[in-house]
């Protein structure tokens, strides 16, 4: 679990770094083949990180801590409410054959390979939105500017001068 919630950890500490990158960086200014360099090797990094390592100790923690294996089967919480013909507890989701009603047998195996997919597909969506920060800060920029210069319906600045 350790490994898991360091690697979130560094998620997070990645994604600090391009956004301070993003706050300070020039709107006008183009990249030399250096500063290229070093962003594909970073971006390399990111994508290494959150798409191998991060979904690694997932697939880790939930084989060897949490011991989620095909022989073991996920019946969901157990609130006292259902029980199976023995009279014991049973789980709101038990499958038919541990004498729930729900007609699918989940092994914990399955959710652990749903949740390590759920893990990629967060990770894609956060991928397109950081492209589309990147490619449309200098229009939130110009926008942003453009609010500021803009009158209110009274002929008024919306800011006065000098005053933030």
């Amino acid at each position: 679990m350790v490994e898991f919630v360091v690697s979130l950890v560094v998620t997070g500490l990645l994604m600090a770094v391009y956004h301070w990158y993003a706050a300070k960086a020039p709107l006008d200014k183009q990249m030399t083949w250096g500063e290229a360099m070093l962003a594909g090797t970073y971006v390399f990094l990111v994508f290494f990180w959150v798409y191998g390592v991060v979904p690694h100790f997932w697939l880790e923690w939930a084989d060897k801590g949490l011991s989620w294996r095909a022989d073991r089967f996920f019946q969901g919480p157990s609130f006292g409410i259902f029980e199976n013909d023995a009279g014991e507890s049973i789980g709101i989701l038990a499958d038919q054959n541990s004498g729930g009603f729900v007609p699918l047998t989940i092994p914990y195996l399955v959710l652990r390979d749903i949740i390590a997919v759920l893990i990629h597909v967060v990770f894609l969506g956060a991928n397109i939105w950081y492209w589309i920060h990147w490619q449309t800060r200098k229009s939130r920029a110009d926008e942003a500017a453009k609010a500021t210069e803009a009158p209110s319906e009274f002929g008024r600045p919306l800011i006065r001068e000098g005053v933030r």
